[in-house]
């Protein structure tokens, strides 16, 4: 394209990018630092505390399968009739 026909959202664009950036303070990276090892110790103490409740339900699940034993079925409630008496 020649420079006659460019966009002039480009140009808009351009003239910010080559301006006078602002001034970033001088501890951005300190607390950078220590807001990315908050949320990192935040998401693995959210992970081990997931891991710990299936780990509890699954437990839970294993002792009350032990106890009702569901896979048995349930003695008949009604005695089939005598025949050949």
């Amino acid at each position: 394209m020649s420079a006659d026909r460019r966009d002039p959202r480009e140009e808009q664009v351009r003239r910010m990018l080559d301006g006078p950036h602002p001034a970033l303070p001088p501890d951005l990276a300190a607390r950078a630092v220590l807001r990315g090892g908050r949320r990192l110790r935040l998401r693995r103490a959210v992970g081990r505390t997931a891991v710990w409740l299936l780990a509890v339900a699954f437990a839970a699940f294993l002792v009350w399968a032990g106890v009702e034993q569901p896979w048995e079925t349930e003695p008949a409630q009604v005695t089939p009739p005598l025949e050949g008496w």
